[in-house]
This record gives structure tokens, sequence and C-alpha cells, in this order.
């Protein structure tokens, strides 16, 4: 178990405080059901909204449900910013508050509440779960072959390059110790989409913090449109193309320093 590991390793027992962080730009009709499974499925756990100034009205929706909910609360935000910066508002807000476990979920459906209790009790043994469709046990539904493939193909490429043994880096559903998030620099994310996920994921294994991936169904969403874009895609390719090349530069250059201390030593 590496020293950070064993930081943030479960005692027996151990209760967990847990804040589910839910962005939302749109998603008026999807966040009530959302909400409501939510709760139902880990009814001690407390939600966040995070709205980005929705124009069509999320955002009251929101408030009007916590209105009689004390474990939910909403986070406004003035305009759209992005997922990742949606995200940061809500770890630091969470941080601030206390909270051991955050937790990432989409509005759209598309991460079965559920499933949820599935990454809880993995958070017991782990410092970042990730909700996996591309382990065994792992699927997608309503999802055209193209999607997958750009996906599946998306995920080898980010192994590959950044030498991490993570099958889906890139998904969105997800649950953080807190002392993952303490110990990234918040303020230096500006990633956005699958970038964002990886880069998350990237620095945890950089910062020795123990990974797990736990196998989850996602569905496509059946109400609103997706946020995805070809940009999203392309700064994930860009930057995950960065962060390998300077890990390889890194990983060449200490072994250098090695095979010169090592023959420094045979030669006094």
């Amino acid at each position: 178990m590496t020293e950070a590991a064993s930081r943030s390793a479960a005692g027996p027992g151990e209760r967990l405080r847990t804040l589910v962080i839910i962005p939302t730009y749109n998603e008026r009709e999807n966040l009530p059901p959302i909400v409501d499974r939510v709760r139902a499925a880990v009814p001690e756990a407390d939600i966040l909204v995070v709205d980005d100034g929705s124009p069509d009205g999320t955002g009251a929706v929101a408030d009007e449900i916590a209105a009689n909910d004390a474990q939910i609360q909403v986070l406004h935000r003035d305009q759209k910013a992005g997922l990742g910066a949606a995200y940061v508002a809500g770890f630091r807000l969470g941080l601030a508050a206390g909270y051991d476990v955050l937790v990432e979920m989409d509005a759209d459906g598309s991460h079965a509440p559920e499933q949820l209790p599935r990454l809880l009790a993995a958070i017991g043994h782990s410092d970042l779960v990730l909700g996996s469709r591309w382990v065994p046990g792992g699927q997608v539904l309503n999802w055209p072959r193209s999607r997958e493939l750009l996906s599946r193909g998306g995920n080898l490429y980010t192994r590959l390059a950044l030498g991490i043994d993570l099958h889906d880096a890139t998904g969105g559903y997800r649950a953080y110790r807190r002392s993952v998030l303490q110990t990234i620099d918040l303020s230096s994310i500006a990633s956005e989409g699958y970038c964002f996920q990886v880069d998350l994921a990237w620095r945890a294994v950089q910062a020795g913090f123990r990974v797990t991936e736990v196998p989850i169904t996602f569905a496509e969403r059946e109400r609103g449109e997706s946020k995805m874009s070809g940009n999203i895609v392309r700064e994930a390719l860009l930057r995950v193309t960065e962060w390998g090349a300077a890990h390889r530069v890194a990983q060449l250059r200490r072994l250098v320093g090695r095979t010169r201390e090592s023959v420094g030593s045979r030669s006094d």
C-alpha cells in the first residue's frame, strides 16, 4: 500500500459523510426524478446541485426541491462555465463543509443512482472509485457503435499514453475521498469533459492513491441534449498526448540519472 493510500484507508465501521454533486445546465425535466432516485438509493447522503444559470429554469426547480429537503443544497453560478469548473466549485464547497466522500454524477439519467451504493462500498478500501463501463460486468445502453468505439479507443489510448491500468478514465460517475481532492491542486485544473475526468484520475494515480474500478451500466440520456462535442474530444486527445509525452520524458530522465549514479558508484 502506498503512503497516500494508507493515510486514507477506511477503518472498521467507518461512517463517511457523503455529498453527491450534480451539475446541471438545462436539465429541468431530468433533475427531479434523478434527485428522488438518489435519495432513495442512498438516503444518508446529501446532494449538491450546481446549476450554471440554466435558461430553462433548472435552478428554480432545484431551489423548490431543496426548500422541502434539508439534505439538498443548490449552488447557483452565473453562467455556463463548463463541467469541470462546476465540479471544482462543488468540490470546494464540499471540502469546506467537511464531507468525507464527494461523488460526481450526471443529471441526465446516464448514471443510475441505484448503482451508487456499489461505488460507496468500494470507497471503504479505496481513495478514488471509478464507475467503469469497460471492465467485466460494465456495459452501455442505447449507444451507436461509433460512440462505443470512440470511448473504448479513447480509453485505450489513455492507458497506453499515460501508462495507467485504468479501463475507463474518461467516465464521470465516480467517488473521491476528501484526501484525494485536498492533495490535488484544484486551482490548476482547466480541462473539461473527458479531459477533466482523465486529468483527476491521472493526478490521483501519480499521487499514489488507490484507484478502483467497479462495473456500471451507462444509459444514453432519454431527454434533453448531450453536452458532448468534437471540441471536448479534441481537447482530451491533445492533452493526454501532452501529458503522456511529458511523463515519458520524465521517466527517461530518471533512468539516465540512475544509470549515471550506478556508473559513478562502480568507478569509485
